[in-house]
Parts: structure tokens; sequence; C-alpha cells
């Protein structure tokens, strides 16, 4: 391995410095105390000069064996950022230009005992600027970002993570730099570059199979014969396959038939049954002596989507079928978790993909703008059962069409599939984020007679040459072109459709900051969600650690800056005001703090109502519209400190928004939703059994903590895996009943209860606008805290009901059972999860009980 201290000097050698590697030139500089936290205020354009350098990365190392003795020498990267000319004891072995292409050079004829390695690269931003300049034929928008963004041009002209150079919720940071590993490697005869297993299950003779790829380096001049051995003894499966190896690059592909009589366990998502994997050996008996055994976690289920037509509605369905089951899809999109992908550490990524499972979540979407994630990150989903939809990275933009931009992407989908594919998470391949619609829609204003030649570089570039690799590559998981698209309807009219977000097709994304989120009727009737949200503003303990005093105000210059999406401080609190009373403290932090506050009550709430909406549409064809299969809403996490979409803060921390999401996404939930004064609940199931229960449905006044009416309702069945009507009420006839009851004094709550402890969360709807709400009392709220083993119990009690009761305990990390709920009871326990060891003291003295009343 060459992992370790390298050199690293600015273009003129004026600034050097030892760098680690994997890493790059900005955490290097941070990391001699050359520059200050690349996140603290402004210092995001501050920096800028960093990226606009060429910077060259160079080191000795001694050969660790007799070169004379191996057929071959290679010098393997497995990332290099971005562009760049590799030199070993001057000489050029070659160049890179993309961040997601595994680069491996043959050294044999120049390694030495003692060598140089040079790394030598161009600015991202200027070789981006100069692709564009060489581009005669046709213009490929957008040339820059938005200016709210202060981000650089071109970025569509490099196969880099298109969100280095700004998106709408994250910096400029086009970083420089080897992000991953980097070794030499030397062979004789024959070497295993790739290794794959993907199961598939036999319908005809009920029986799974495993195809298991090799791809091998064969350096003898001669053919390689030998004997393969698969071993699954948890399955009473071992096979052995004769095998002759050609000279050159290729691969054998075997297929292993799983003994008939061993019981397979599925992998099957999160919330649905377990993640079973079971150990496999594969061992690799060359004639020559030479022999390699491969250990692996296998995996075995199925994926379909379903695209068919729906009786009483017009086009198709879009749906996943996970071993033959329909699965409701539930979820959020995936950003990556920082600027610089070397301080992203498998500790972060469990943190993030834990939070997301403990939500109810069962799938994210690794989204088209960022990178192919690291192999961690797919293994931890592999375990904790997250479904994947993973998009190729082009996104927001049309991209060039030429032969040696086509060449690198060729190299970068065989190489990613083939190191993917054998993940179990991994449901889908997707071929970009948004193009088709921003082709069909004309985002960039693309004169009619002109779209032609774009269309045209859209099909070869996503259907003659992903798609084509894709299928060759791999068998088992389906392929949509771009996200959102209408499917088949898509590939029917030529892979670019006249609406891609037509609701009767595909899946869609939706957004809308100018309705009131809390009227459901707004919302698209979607037969898939994959994209939709709201921005907040993170904590104020998220906020504080890259600002200073100054900045504590949602009019500040940095309030201002931070922003990157163009009137989104503004649109909060437009939304914010339609139902809450804005924030009036003369104290301008206070203020800062109770506008926070309220951005994540909004955020969690919109959020809520949509994705209820989407929820409860999953049985039902209304007007042509519904049988919604997935909501995955915009986004998990995020990649700086600043107002986004995000329901996880960066550094992990739960926004109020994940807290609901955890109710929200429950496996059984009562919804509810008014329509035409009729108040209706649904009873929404992700079990895949039927239930008996009762629907206590609660009404109280927002100025007493006694219910002014009950009603349970027995022997509500709520069905398996649907969504289905379990009670209504005219909104007149309820207040009737509940005598003293008007829409401004009363709230509803409603939970679903049922044998052996099985209980829905409690939901609640409220009858109008919280700044019309009568009868609200501010309340003396207080709480104690006890240790009980490795987590920290909080008793709350109230005197009055509290709407949005939220615990803060700072930048302890952790999170909590619950939070922002509706207190409608004196007493209420709250269990606090620490992620680093913390104590009784430290909770009392950091934490900060807030809700709506306090704000003022």
């Amino acid at each position: 391995s060459l992992r370790g201290s390298w050199q690293l000097r600015s273009g003129n050698g004026s600034v050097s410095l030892r760098a680690e590697v994997p890493g790059c030139v900005h955490t290097a500089l941070l990391c001699r105390g050359l520059i200050q936290d690349p996140y603290y205020r402004f210092n995001d354009v501050m920096y800028r000069w960093i990226s606009l350098d060429n910077w060259t990365y160079s080191r000795t190392f001694k050969t660790p064996f007799d070169v004379r003795k191996w057929q071959k020498v290679n010098l393997v990267f497995e990332g290099v950022d971005t562009v760049a000319q590799i030199l070993l004891n001057n000489v050029t072995l070659g160049r890179t230009d993309n961040m997601f292409n595994r680069y491996s050079f043959d050294i044999t004829s120049v390694i030495q005992e003692v060598n140089f390695v040079e790394v030598r690269f161009l600015s991202a931003v200027s070789y981006a600027a100069e692709q564009s300049r060489c581009h005669k034929a046709h213009s490929i928008p957008p040339a820059c970002p938005p200016p709210v963004q202060k981000g650089e041009c071109h970025v569509n002209f490099i196969r880099k993570e298109q969100c280095s150079f700004s998106w709408d919720w994250g910096p400029s940071f086009p970083t420089q730099g080897i992000w991953k590993d980097v070794r030499i490697e030397a062979y004789n005869l024959y070497h295993l570059i790739y290794f794959s297993i993907t199961p598939f299950f036999a319908k005809s003779a009920q029986q799974w199979y495993l195809e298991v790829e090799s791809i091998f380096d064969v350096v003898s001049s001669k053919p390689i014969a030998g004997l393969v051995t698969v071993n699954i003894p948890k399955l009473q499966t071992q096979q052995t396959f004769s095998v002759k190896l050609q000279p050159g690059e290729g691969s054998i592909v075997l297929l292993v038939n799983i003994n008939k009589s061993a019981a397979v366990e599925a992998w099957w998502p999160n919330g649905h049954g377990k993640q079973t994997g079971y150990n496999m050996t594969t061992t690799f008996m060359m004639e020559a002596g030479c022999q390699i055994e491969k250990f692996s976690k296998v995996y075995f289920r199925t994926v379909e989507l379903v695209q068919e037509p729906i009786p009483g509605s017009p086009g198709l369905s879009f749906y996943f079928r996970i071993n033959g089951r329909p699965i409701f899809i539930k979820g959020s999109n995936w950003v990556p978790a920082d600027s610089f992908q070397d301080r992203v550490t498998y500790d972060m990524l469990r943190l993030l993909l834990k939070s997301a499972a403990d939500a109810n979540m069962n799938a994210l979407r690794v989204w088209g703008g960022g990178v192919y994630e690291q192999d961690e990150f797919y293994d931890i989903c592999d375990e904790i059962g997250i479904m994947i939809w993973q998009d190729f990275m082009f996104a927001c933009a049309l991209y060039p069409t030429n032969q040696n931009y086509l060449e690198s992407v060729r190299a970068e989908v065989s190489h990613q599939v083939r190191r993917l594919k054998s993940h179990p998470s991994i449901i889908l391949w997707s071929g970009n984020n948004e193009n088709e619609a921003a082709i069909a829609s004309n985002w960039f204003s693309i004169p009619y007679p002109d779209i032609g030649v774009y269309i045209k570089d859209y099909v070869t570039l996503y259907v003659k040459n992903i798609r084509e690799i894709v299928l060759s590559e791999d068998k088992s998981r389906p392929f949509v072109a771009s996200s959102p698209t209408n499917g088949l309807e898509s590939v029917k009219e030529g892979w670019l459709s006249q609406d891609p977000y037509d609701t009767h097709y595909g899946d869609t994304h939706f957004y809308d900051y100018n309705s009131d989120c809390w009227n459901w009727t707004v919302y698209p009737k979607t037969r898939f969600a994959s994209e939709y949200g709201f921005q907040s503003w993170p904590s104020f303990s998220t906020i504080e650690k890259v600002s200073s005093p100054e900045d504590w105000s949602y009019t500040s210059n940095f309030s201002f800056h931070r922003q990157h999406h163009e009137g989104g401080n503004i649109q909060m609190l437009q939304e914010i005001g339609r139902h809450f009373k804005l924030p009036q403290s003369p104290d301008p932090v206070k203020k800062f703090k109770d506008m926070i506050y309220l951005t994540q009550v909004m955020q969690a709430q919109c959020i809520k109502t949509e994705t209820e909406f989407y929820r409860f549409s999953q049985s039902e064809i209304i007007n042509g519209e519904g049988h919604t299969m997935g909501a995955l809403y915009w986004q998990l996490n995020d990649i700086w400190q600043a107002p986004s979409w995000a329901s996880l803060e960066y550094g992990g921390k739960w926004k109020l928004l994940h807290y609901f999401a955890q109710n929200f996404f429950a496996p059984l939930l009562p919804v509810a939703y008014e329509d035409k004064g009729m108040l209706h609940i649904y009873g929404v199931s992700d079990f895949h059994e039927d239930y008996r229960l009762t629907l206590r449905v609660v009404v109280y006044a927002w100025s007493s903590l006694e219910p002014v009416c009950t009603l349970a309702k027995e022997g509500v069945t709520v069905k398996a895996q649907s969504a289905v009507p379990i009670y209504k009420e005219s909104v007149s006839d309820l207040l009737e009943r509940c005598r003293n009851c008007t829409r401004k004094s009363c709230i509803i709550t409603f939970c679903l209860v049922g044998e052996d402890g099985l209980q829905s969360p409690t939901n609640h709807y409220f009858l109008s606008s919280l700044k019309d709400a009568v009868g609200l009392e501010k309340t003396q709220l207080s709480a104690s805290v006890s240790q009980q083993d490795d987590t920290y119990v909080f008793v709350l009690q109230t005197t009055a009901i509290a709407p949005f009761v939220t615990l803060d305990v700072g930048s302890i990390k952790g999170r909590f059972s619950d939070n922002g709920f509706l207190m409608t009871e004196k007493k209420k326990v709250v269990v606090f999860y620490p992620w680093e060891p913390t104590s009784v003291e430290e909770l009392e003295r950091s934490l900060i009980l807030t809700s709506l009343l306090d704000v003022v």
C-alpha cells in the first residue's frame, strides 16, 4: 500500500507540506494549520484560490520485493480526484480525468529498488473551462450555477462529483487529491481483478442459484487450467468447476446451484424481515500451484420493478417487488456526507444510515450529483436492510458525448457496476438525475430547431452507452434512464417523454414553496414520489461552530451567504407565517433561535402532511390517480452547516423532521385528512398480515389536559400492506358531539391499539392554524434526568397542553426516542440514546426545553 504520508506542493512551490493519502489538498492544509476550517463563516469563498492552483503529490518508496521475480507489476489508484498526470521515476505512466474510475498502470519496466512517484494535478476548475472552450460543436448548458450558489462553471465537462462546484444546499470546494486507496500489485501467471456474486431464483425449478463472476488478468503466455471450488457450509452447498483462463484480461462465470434441501433465508428490507447473509468461500486452485482464496458474504433476494396497467386508471403502475412481495418504499435521498470525502469515516456512515433505519426507513436514493459511495456504505445498507436506488453521476445538466468523454464514462460505469453489483441493498440503477425533465421542460431555453441534437446526445449517453453496459454487466436488477421518468412510457416515446412529471407513469419530483403545505390537495397523487421537500435551518449548536456572534440573526450576511437556494430564507418565513406567529423578540439572538425552531417545526409538519398523503394513497385510485408506492423525501443528510432540505444536520444531529419521520414512516399508522368538511381517517400498514384493532379518537381543548371527548371504535380491520379508510365523520358533527369545541379551540388525536402491546404512534390533526388557536396557555415545562444502563431518561412535566415540545442538548451527540411532540398529558418519558459518553450533569446543564408558546 502507498497509503500514508506524501509530499504536497502548490503550482509554484511556494506552499509545501506533508499530506495524508487518501486525502485532498484542503484537508492537508487544514491538518497542518495552514488554513482555518473551510466551513467557517465565509471561507468557502475565501479559499477559492486552493482549487484554482495546480497541486502535486509525490513520495519515494522502496520496493518491498525482488522485481525480477514477478511477471507483472502495477501501480493501482482506486480513485484520483480528478485530472492528473502520473509519473514514476520521471516516466509518464498516463493521465487521469475521471474521479469515478479505477486506474491501473503497468510499471513492470519502470519500477526500481527505490522509486519516486508523482501525481501532478491540474485545477478541476480550469480543466472544465478548457474542455468547454474546446467543445466547438454546440454549447452544453448550463454554463454556470446561479450566482446565489457562489460556485464554479462547466462542471458537466468533468467527470467529478457534480456538487463539488456548488449546489443549492452545498458549497463549492472543487477538491484535488488521491481520494481512495493507492497500491503496488505484483503477480505471476494470473491475478483476480473483480469478483462478484449475483443471486437468481429459478421459478420453474423453485431453486436459488448464484452467478459468480471473476475477472482476471492472465500474464502467462499460454492458457492456465485449474479448479474453482465454491463452498457455502450453512446451505450444504459445495461445487467444483474446472476452468481454463485465456491469456489477457477475461472473465469466467460460474453458476452455483444452491442445495434444494437447504432452507434459504432471503434478504429483506428493514421492517419486512431479516437481512440474513451466508459465508461463502471461493478457492481458485490453478495448475501452476498459485492459489487464491476469496471470502464473501452472499445474500439471496430478487427485485422486480413492476410497470403494469391498473384497472380504473390510465397509465402504468411503478412499484418494487422484493422476493415476490410488493414493498412500499419509505425513505429519503442521500447526498455526500462531506465536501472532503477523506473525512467521511465508517462511523459517520454508520451513524447516518442507522438513523435512517431508526426512523423506519427502508430505502435511500444515492443521488446523481454526488459520488458512487464507498464500499462500507453499501455493506452497512446490506446489514441493516436499507434498499438503494443508485443513480449514475449525472445531474441537472446536459452532457457532452464526444469520443473521449464516452470512453471515460464507459470505463466508469463498468467499473462501478462490477464493484457494486453483489450488494443486495442496490435494487435499481438509474441513469441520471432530472436530465430527461431538463430537456422535456426545456430548462435551458434551447431554441426549438436545435433540440434534436440534445435529444440525440441524451440517447447516446444514457441509452446506447450507460444502459448497454449495465444490461451486459448485471441482469439481476432493473434500470431506468432518469429520475423523474415515465418508465416504460418514456421508453416508448424514444426515451424522452413529453411530461416526465406525469402522475400516471413512473416517478415524480415535486416542490412547491408558494402553496399552503398543510393542504394535501396540492400534492401529486403520483405512482412514486422520489423527491419532495421543504427547507429548514439546522440547530443553533450546529450553526454556532461555524459562525461568530454577529452572524446570529436571520438577516445577517452569514445567513444570506449560507442560503444557496434563491429566495429560500423568505420562502421559509412565508410558509411559517401561514400557520404560526413569527418571532418578535427584542433580543436578536433569541429571535434567531426562535426562527430556527420554527423553520424546523414548519419543515417537519409540511413533510409529515405530504408523506402521509403519499402513504394513504397507496391502495386507491381517485380520478385515475393513485397507487402511490414510494415516498423518498429530499434530503436525508447535509454536506455542511447551512439551511437545507435535510432531516439530519451535518454531524448527524436529528432535526425535528427526522423525529417526525420516525412516526410518519411507522409500520402501523392512522392518518387523517379533511375533504369538503369531512374528516377521514385511514389505517396504513406495512405488516404482512391483517390486524383487528381499536381506533381511539381523543379530542382535547387547547386549554385543558382533560380530554373533551373520547371515542373508541373497536374491531377495525387494518389490512396487510395497504391503506384503508377506517373512520369518517363531518367536522361539524364531531365538534357538536364534543360540546364546547370549535375549530380554533380543539385538537383531534388518534391512535390504533391492538393485542400484545401492538400500538401505532399517536397522530393528531389540527383543525385550524396554530396562530389562530384559542385557549393555548404558556406552560411550565420541566424535566428531570436520570441514567438507566447506557441511556438517559428524561421525565417531562407540563401544566398545560404544549404543541411541538422540543428537547435540545446542544452539541452532546445522541438522539431522543421522541421529539417535537404534542404533549397532552401531565407527564411524558423520553429516552436519550448517547452516541458518545456523557453524564446526567452534562445533560442537565445543556438541556433547553422549547414549546410553541416559548416563541414570542
